[in-house]
């Protein structure tokens, strides 16, 4: 297609990702959205790869691009859901002091025939000629003998978004070949960085987000991976340095020291 073109298809779509098309066309996504720095992904020339909670598609398409060998795009959430209906529930949800009934998004809200969300998955591959295949399905309920196992399973902001994280990630070993890339929402906490701690979040409490459940921090994380049978787990982003403000010059500014913090946490899982 066209540049014209290309940009007037583009401005249609709702994006979650920044993609970058070429001829100077890149895709507005959301501020935040698939801002992982890509050095702390492993190699992936010759490998398979498996991008679970794809939506727009960044990580498939740049696993493509670094010289992947297969590459699966699995997404059914953001894909099937109408995301405006839900925000408008959301928002009458959060104006009337109750929290959303989550079953809608599978019943009142699904738009499974149509897949308005992944417009901008197909479109990115239409414009980059891209030969990443896409996998409609439900990645905790889905037959894994029939997805299959990979060399790399990328499962970046996703976690947090489980009722039930143990089951995910024991349903995550067992489509890992190699290792498993696992982003997440989570908490830092003063004087408890020795404990594993697993926080809840009932309603939108974390980013304003109804659909968020919980944030370990990083010690719960390697504990819940190694419970679901990864053999070995290293932390390659933990929390952000931390530098107190001293006694006194918190007492002038008046502000009392840091007690917790949420950041995002990348590690890697190993078999």
């Amino acid at each position: 297609m066209d540049r014209t073109d290309l940009r007037r298809r583009v401005d249609e779509i709702r994006w979650h990702h920044a993609i970058d098309l070429g001829d100077g066309v890149v895709t507005p996504g959301q501020a935040g959205a698939g801002t992982i720095p890509l050095d702390t992904l492993p190699e992936l020339a010759g490998r398979s790869v498996l991008d679970i909670g794809a939506w727009d598609g960044f990580y498939s398409f740049h696993a493509e691009r670094a010289g992947a060998a297969r590459v699966v795009a699995l997404d059914h959430y953001s894909w099937c859901v109408d995301l405006d209906a839900r925000a408008e529930y959301w928002h009458r949800c959060r104006a009337e002091g109750v929290l959303p009934d989550h079953s809608k998004d599978e019943t009142e809200f699904w738009r499974g025939d149509t897949l308005p969300g992944r417009r901008g998955f197909d479109l990115a591959k239409d414009a980059l000629d891209s030969a990443v295949e896409p996998y409609v399905g439900n990645f905790v309920e889905l037959d894994l003998d029939d997805l299959g196992a990979f060399d790399v399973v990328l499962y970046l902001g996703v976690l947090y978004h489980m009722k039930e994280p143990l089951t995910a990630l024991e349903r995550l070993r067992r489509a890992t070949k190699e290792v498993a890339v696992i982003e997440t929402e989570a908490l830092w906490v003063r004087h408890h960085e020795d404990e594993s701690l697993l926080a809840f979040y009932p309603g939108d409490e974390l980013s304003a987000d109804f659909g968020n459940w919980y944030a370990p921090n990083e010690r719960a994380l390697h504990a819940l991976c190694r419970a679901a049978g990864f053999g070995r787990v290293v932390t390659v982003a933990g929390p952000p340095p931390l530098h107190p403000l001293g006694p006194l010059k918190r007492a002038v500014l008046r502000q009392p020291p840091l007690r917790s913090l949420n950041y995002r946490l990348i590690v890697h899982a190993f078999p």
